[in-house]
């Protein structure tokens, strides 16, 4: 695997600490910062491979630093939170976390993770950058398929790694209906789908960004009682 450098943003010191620790003996660079406005201020000035996120942080919160995060950046975020309700897991990878992981956790599980999480990414950026960059089109959508970037009407949409790969797939599959065991195994590039809403909270996200009304879909549409779809579109 490429050298990467990862940054851990956790307020309880020991954790940080101990993540930090055993990030750097798998061999990755890294970053521990304990607040979320010292977060802001290391990833505008330094360059992430990974980021491992808590939300209950001082200063700023856990998920203005998200926000503010995938406003310009597609690197991955894990999670790690004592947040451990549906509704806590839905909310974080709505708001573009690539992976979510409850308190308390194993240091074995999380390396586990950041390694997956690196190397779809990685493999995902070496894939692209060693191709020709494509335009794919549809409709009034566009998609770089070498700088990422996606528009709509000519304005730029924010996406994240899971959401750009989402819509790729369909723009290159324009007449194919997808489970959502399908797009999991596509996106994610694992075999078993253990939870329907890691899927439905991506779709649901990525029409926030890209669809003029997003409760009446023409890009993303829904087939009832099988998955999804690329729609005529605009």
């Amino acid at each position: 695997m490429h050298s990467t450098h990862n940054l851990v943003i956790e307020d309880d010191i020991e954790i940080n600490q101990l993540v930090a620790k055993y990030l750097q003996k798998e061999g990755f660079e890294t970053n521990s910062v304990y607040d979320g406005r010292e977060a802001l201020s290391y990833i505008a000035n330094q360059e992430y491979q990974l980021i491992i996120l808590d939300l209950m942080l001082p200063k700023v919160d856990g998920q203005e630093v998200l926000r503010r995060i995938r406003e310009k950046k597609t690197i991955p975020v894990i999670i790690l939170s004592a947040k451990d309700t549906e509704m806590d897991k839905i909310l974080g990878l709505g708001l573009g976390a690539d992976d979510y992981m409850t308190k308390p956790f194993t240091i074995g599980e999380l390396i586990a993770r950041v390694k997956a999480q690196l190397r779809r990414y990685t493999d995902f950026n070496l894939n692209t950058n060693g191709a020709e960059s494509k335009v794919l089109k549809h409709g009034d959508l566009e998609l770089d398929t070498g700088t990422y970037e996606v528009t709509v009407d000519g304005l730029k949409k924010s996406l994240s790694a899971k959401e750009f790969a989402i819509l790729k797939l369909f723009v290159s599959n324009p007449t194919r209906v997808f489970t959502k065991s399908q797009i999991f195994q596509a996106v994610w590039q694992e075999e078993s789908l253990t939870d329907d809403n890691t899927v439905m909270v991506h779709i649901s996200r990525l029409r926030t960004k890209i669809e003029r009304d997003p409760s009446n879909p023409v890009y993303i549409q829904t087939v009832w009682g099988f998955g999804y779809k690329l729609g005529e579109g605009c």
